[in-house]
């Protein structure tokens, strides 16, 4: 397969991640379309970096993941400190960080 592929299966991936961004009021499933936005941009750079030879894109793939990572873990704390206050994690109902 040729690099064109992965390519356009990472911007249907990305393009996914967008939508589902936009349409979708729910911080959970934001979370998981930003997660899939993530590794659509991780799909591309391997791809790239296969396609080159490098190794480069691995590296970044490697950072973008740990990134990815600590993002869930700190979001997803605040997803649940919200909802204990709140008792929602639709992000229309939460339109203020007031305690």
């Amino acid at each position: 397969m040729g690099l064109e592929y992965y390519l356009i299966l990472s911007a249907l991936l990305f393009t996914t991640g967008v939508i589902g961004v936009l349409i979708r009021r729910n911080a959970i499933i934001i979370f998981m379309c930003i997660e899939l936005m993530l590794n659509a941009a991780n799909l591309a750079f391997v791809a790239i970096s296969r396609h080159l030879g490098e190794t480069t894109g691995q590296v970044f793939v490697f950072f973008v993941m740990t990134v990815a990572a600590a993002e869930v873990a700190i979001g997803l704390a605040i997803i649940v400190s919200v909802f204990k206050h709140r008792q929602t994690v639709n992000v229309d109902e939460v339109n203020s960080l007031k305690g």
